[in-house]
């Protein structure tokens, strides 16, 4: 793709190293000029996911540099004989204009054609009718350095399974490294990132057929599968490096193994996360689960799967070492509450604004299964100073219930809220 002189075919396979983070990636490729310019060709597909202001040299000093784009293959035959496939047999024509693909035929008749319905003395390259865009580089001085830019089409994102059963839980990850070009990519050395990380430019949606090409697309079976290993945290980064060189097709997806990180907690819970109200409520609670793990997680997408079936998904954010994950996974009809608010007393000022309450609030749960549950809840309530159960509660106050609610069985729980904005 980068030559000190000529172009590289279009499509043929660039040899780079990537920095490849959750949502663009640098691409850094060595380049040598053996004279004063250096000419950058880029495939148009390339070029588009390319985040405008980020191409640079490193190593390589440069008094201008310019971008111009380049007729395609298809134009550069304008002029010149191809074969025009009719009822089985194939006519020369010339090519007048490559844009519209308007031909002359023997007769001298001039008509639009298919490209599909064209034939050439030469194999085209692969998309034959885009055009490249070239960049050439005035240089002081002959040398080599580092061509880099970064582009959106190349990402890579964490996708997480735990595996839960009755001995206990299990949690894995996979890596999906997505290329969504037409440019096949020969990885030297590879790099992922994750966290949070902003660039200038806007995002390029990749097209819905390029996206799903890319979804479909396999690396090849006998290539030696590159591990993952850790380089630790770089200014709040999470840093991972390839441990091998690899091939990364063009409109593909090369899915490899990941983290395997120990939990140190798990706990499923039927749950309800909800905040103060006055009136009487009622309901089913939530599946919930909580967990943690003994290294650092990227944020991914989550499938649980339950004695092997799958019980939902989601995602997780960002996640430190030892800290808590919980999240929902949807109601769980089987664990039903009634919630009843009697008021104890109210206290109004001189003008009937009622200044402090006194309130309690009932919780009666019913478990319909065959083994016991754990029913958690959280109630938040707003007001200037709050007692719960005659305890003083500071910043973002809640009530907690926590509770074990036997196999076909019900509990009541109760507790004591006062709310004075006085």
């Amino acid at each position: 793709m980068v030559t000190a002189a000529l172009a590289l075919t279009l499509g043929t396979a660039s040899a780079a190293d990537l920095r490849i983070y959750p949502s663009f990636t640098e691409v850094r490729e060595p380049v040598r000029a053996a004279g004063n310019t250096l000419t950058v060709t880029l495939p148009e597909a390339a070029w588009a996911g390319l985040i405008p202001g980020t191409l640079d040299l490193d190593g390589l000093t440069f008094s201008s540099a310019v971008q111009r784009q380049e007729a395609n293959w298809l134009a550069s035959l304008e002029g010149k004989t191809v074969y025009l496939k009719e009822d089985g047999t194939a006519e020369p024509v010339t090519l007048i204009r490559a844009r519209d693909l308007l031909v002359r035929d023997a007769q001298g008749r001039y008509r639009t054609v298919r490209f599909e319905d064209l034939m050439f003395d030469a194999p085209p390259p692969l998309n034959p009718q885009s055009p490249s865009q070239t960049l050439t580089f005035t240089l002081p001085q002959p040398g080599a350095g580092t061509l880099t830019y970064l582009t959106r089409a190349v990402t890579w994102a964490p996708r997480y399974t735990l595996k839960a059963g009755t001995g206990g839980a299990q949690l894995s990850a996979l890596a999906d490294i997505r290329n969504m070009t037409d440019l096949p990519y020969e990885v030297k050395g590879t790099e992922l990132y994750a966290g949070d990380v902003e660039v200038q430019g806007q995002p390029v949606p990749a097209p819905m057929a390029l996206e799903s090409r890319a979804m479909a697309g396999t690396a090849s079976a006998d290539f030696a599968a590159p591990k993952i290993n850790s380089l630790g945290e770089l200014r709040g980064l999470y840093r991972y490096a390839l441990s091998t060189p690899f091939t990364l097709p063009a409109n593909s997806t090369v899915t490899l193994p990941f983290l395997t990180p120990k939990l140190t907690q798990f706990e499923r819970y039927a749950g309800l996360d909800t905040y103060f109200t006055p009136q009487n409520t009622g309901g089913t609670l939530s599946r919930f689960y909580r967990l943690k793990a003994d290294e650092r997680l990227p944020g991914g997408s989550l499938t649980v799967r339950e004695e092997g079936r799958i019980a939902g998904q989601t995602t997780i954010p960002e996640t430190a070492k030892g800290a808590e994950i919980e999240f929902t996974l949807g109601n769980d009809p089987d664990v039903r509450y009634t919630r009843t608010v009697q008021t104890v007393s109210s206290e109004k000022n001189a003008q009937g604004n009622v200044m402090k309450s006194t309130y309690k609030v009932t919780y009666v749960f019913e478990n319909s299964k065959d083994r016991p549950v754990r029913a958690e809840v959280t109630e938040r309530i707003g007001g200037r100073r709050i007692l719960i159960d005659g305890v003083a509660k500071g910043q973002n106050p809640a009530a907690e219930l926590r509770v074990d609610v036997p196999a076909n069985g019900k509990v009541t729980r109760s507790f004591t809220l006062v709310v004075d904005n006085s």
